[in-house]
């Protein structure tokens, strides 16, 4: 009889430890049944999915691999977390946002905010917000000494920082009780607008506030180039660049180097690519530790995150569904150890958002903290293999983009050269093409669209900053072709139709017409098919009651295209069919088709091809 030890449970103790090569080769034999004959590393391989910065997630990872150590919560190099309790005790700060220019609706919506969950407000101020003389409004019945408050201010942050300033000692409001983060930030105003502000009035500002222990004078807004198309190293490493030029500037001003690390937060996206989230996080914490230990203030703590919800992956169509991405992001924003986690609201890209649609956004970290209890558990992704490994990689990767804009002259000189527009347009390319392809798919938008939803309207929103990098999102080449498509629906009556000639039972075709229907609904092109499926001698008829705009798709099994798609493509060209689309390999009955869809083809260039053809104007 086996003896348990007495320290715990060891039911698998008497079974021998798998081997890597053993599961590789139970691998292989997965993949020969698929028609892949690998083995080895190469086996691995096939299982493995590139990312963007050069780096790949494979299908398993084991303690050897593990990143270097992480050191302990709370301590350099802060990968672990900025606090040695982590959110344990209060959760992260739930931050608003609130744009408008009307300082009393501002007003209601930031007094709702706070008695509602919200923790700190984030006012835009500013030629995109609220003028700075609005702030005492704005601000009226906000306890200053509790609710923390962050200026998003653009060019006119020295302007905003005097008026939160003097509404500070107007209510009398102590310095060591005052909470805020003034928002400067000259070179992310460049990034958004091409205008050159000038470093020095940064610093002197930095300089005024210094005795105000818990304002933060100083942004490093990594938004603009995550929504420029940028990936996530390219962010981290703009933002260190931006971060080191900033330590120059207040340093040169008179400041300690330690007392200007205690100046600086740091803004970044939060996407629905939770564990890349996390470890972007987790990473910049480890670099700008690296950096403030070269500068000679490893005592500087660690660097202060503000997470936001990515815009780039929001949608304007079915935009119910950000709801979804904007709760994955946050988890991964607290996960990853963000101080101040903001949650756009589902509706932020179609206007000013709504009552409902903020109290959604606030709620989403109230139930993570409250009723998944997120924050009770310090760095709760830390010792996972794979997050230890992309944390690791990831930073490689940003570090090395960092000092390629170093030695390009530093942030200021990279954004007047080109250089970082240039590299962030060819990431964007690159990731268009997965998007075009639907390789990356957009939940409501390339998959699964649905066109008799009626659009959710809401009252303008300011203009956005614009002139410099330019504002990218997932969705934009489908939305093109939605527009098209809505405008000829607003001059007909309809929308542009394509015809599903379905071809045998519905085993042989179903696959293939629900392909093809998502397909062609993401172009805003309602498709149309018979209730049972077409023949030679039915699908003329069929075609002809479809009302079909002169394009139809072939839908079946590569057998039943052998023995029938060459009489059917000759039915529809008799009933009036232009256009013949076979949903299937290229190749296939080339006799009697024109075009091809399939599972990996340009589905924004089929689409703009088929509007074209029907005179759908652009």
């Amino acid at each position: 009889m086996t003896v348990l030890p007495d320290d715990g449970l060891s039911l698998a103790a008497e079974f021998p430890d798998a081997t890597h090569e053993q599961w590789q080769r139970l691998v292989e034999g997965v993949l020969r049944k698929s028609g892949k004959e690998v083995s080895g590393e190469a086996a691995e391989d096939a299982l493995s999915t590139k990312l963007e910065d050069g780096l790949t997630t494979r299908p398993l990872y084991t303690a050897p691999e593990t990143a270097p150590e992480t050191g302990f919560p709370g301590f350099a190099p802060f990968v672990r977390g900025g606090r040695p309790e982590g959110s344990a005790a209060s959760g992260w700060d739930v931050r608003q946002r609130i744009a408008g220019t009307d300082p009393v609706r501002v007003n209601d919506a930031a007094l709702a905010d706070l008695e509602n969950g919200t923790t700190s407000l984030w006012l835009a101020v500013g030629d995109a917000g609220l003028p700075a003389e609005g702030l005492g409004r704005a601000l009226e019945g906000v306890y200053l000494d509790l609710a923390p408050v962050s200026l998003d201010p653009g060019a006119q942050f020295t302007e905003a920082a005097r008026a939160l300033l003097a509404l500070y000692a107007e209510r009398a409001v102590a310095p060591e009780a005052a909470h805020a983060s003034l928002g400067a930030d000259p070179l992310g105003h460049e990034a958004r607008t091409g205008e050159a502000l000038d470093l020095a009035e940064a610093a002197a500002l930095a300089a005024d506030t210094a005795a105000w222990p818990h304002v933060r004078a100083l942004t490093v807004d990594a938004l603009p180039y995550h929504e420029a198309g940028g990936s996530a190293a390219e962010e981290l490493g703009l933002s260190l660049a931006t971060g080191v030029a900033y330590l120059r500037a207040l340093t040169e001003a008179g400041l300690t180097a330690e007392a200007a690390f205690g100046e600086l937060e740091f803004r970044y996206a939060a996407t629905a690519d939770q564990f890349l989230t996390i470890a972007k996080l987790r990473a910049a914490r480890r670099l700008w530790a690296r950096i403030a230990e070269a500068c000679g203030a490893p005592g500087a703590g660690a660097q202060r995150q503000h997470a936001v919800t990515s815009p780039v992956m929001m949608t304007r169509r079915d935009p119910w569904v950000n709801m979804l991405r904007t709760t994955v992001a946050c988890m991964a924003a607290g996960v990853g150890g963000a101080d101040a986690v903001t949650v756009l609201p589902f509706d932020q890209e179609l206007g000013l958002p709504d009552a409902f649609a903020r109290r959604i956004s606030r709620n989403t970290s109230t139930i993570l903290l409250e009723e998944s209890h997120l924050a009770r558990v310090i760095d709760p992704a830390g010792g996972s293999y794979y997050v230890e490994q992309l944390t690791d990689e990831l930073a490689h990767a940003a570090w090395e983009f960092f000092r390629g804009v170093e030695k390009a002259g530093g942030q200021a000189a990279a954004l007047r050269s080109g250089l970082v527009a240039d590299r962030l347009a060819a990431t964007w390319a690159a990731r268009s093409k997965k998007l075009a392809t639907r390789r990356e798919p957009v939940t409501g938008v390339s998959e699964f669209p649905h066109l008799s939803e009626k659009p959710v309207v809401r009252e303008p929103a300011p203009a956005p900053l614009t002139g410099g990098l330019p504002r990218v999102r997932r969705d934009e080449a489908y939305e093109a072709l939605r527009a098209r498509s809505d405008v000829h629906l607003a001059a007909t009556g309809a929308r542009p139709t394509v015809f599903l000639a379905a071809l045998g039972p519905a085993a042989a075709h179903t696959a293939r017409a629900t392909f093809a229907s998502n397909l062609f609904q993401a172009g805003g092109i309602t498709p149309v098919h018979d209730p049972v499926s077409v023949t030679p001698e039915t699908a003329a008829a069929a075609y002809a009651a479809s009302g079909a705009d002169g394009m139809a798709v072939l839908c079946s099994s590569d057998a039943l295209y052998e023995e029938q798609a060459e009489a059917v493509a000759a039915a529809l060209r008799s009933a009036g069919a232009t256009t013949l689309f076979l949903a299937g390999k290229p190749g296939t009955a080339a006799a009697a088709v024109d075009e091809y869809v399939f599972a990996g083809c340009d589905a924004v260039a089929v689409l703009s091809s088929v509007l074209d053809r029907m005179g759908v104007a652009q």
